[in-house]
């Protein structure tokens, strides 16, 4: 599968992150930021293929929170394709995911699908709106959501359902909320650079 997407190489042997951004958004949304927070690494952001209004997204969805889940099942097969090639042109030994809205929904739907190709999620105001499948592979995999208590897109409870199945499965989880919405805000941030920062440290 073939994405437009923005590329910076890394140091060889560097981590790779992959940055997926929210519905509107495109592949500059969080380019530049993941190579802020780690420093050195190869960088990938594809844009989603599906258009909304016009509006760039990564799969499908028939209302607010109603998912065509035809689609994304085809979608996240493709993303995976995707992400197994990158991690082959880079030869990275880690790779990182950071998606906000839709792109944490197709980073979540493909860690649920291949857990192998990515060992620490940032899910920012995820929304997973059904009971996945038990998934052995996530275990010892890293992750850390980030969410508004008052998101009227990701309810908290659906973002707390989320954050319990990835316990259950062995994540090593980290949760943090904000008293606000939808809206990204400076806290999450915060809360990236620290899970990353054994990271940015062994490097």
């Amino acid at each position: 599968m073939s994405y437009i997407a923005e590329r910076s190489e890394g140091r060889a042997g560097a981590p790779l992150i992959l940055t997926f951004h929210g519905t509107g958004g495109d592949e500059t949304q969080f380019h530049g930021l993941a190579g802020e927070l780690l420093p050195g690494a190869h960088v990938v952001s594809p844009r989603g293929d599906v258009s909304e209004m016009g509006a760039a997204r990564f799969f499908r969805r028939t209302g607010e929170g109603v998912y065509d889940m035809d689609d994304l099942a085809q979608r996240t097969a493709a993303m995976g394709d995707f992400i197994a090639g990158e991690i082959e042109r880079t030869g990275a030994g880690r790779v990182i995911g950071l998606g906000y809205s839709n792109g944490a929904n197709i980073l979540a739907s493909v860690a649920l699908d291949r857990p192998e190709l990515v060992d620490d999620l940032v899910l920012m105001h995820p929304l997973i709106p059904w009971t996945p499948a038990p998934q052995p592979g996530l275990k010892s995999r890293r992750a850390l959501i980030t969410a508004g208590e008052r998101d009227p897109i990701g309810p908290a409870h659906v973002t707390q359902a989320l954050a319990e199945y990835l316990a259950g499965q062995g994540v090593e989880l980290a949760v943090h909320w904000h008293p606000g919405g939808h809206e990204i805000a400076q806290s999450e941030v915060d809360a990236i650079l620290g899970f990353l920062r054994p990271l940015a440290e062994a490097a």
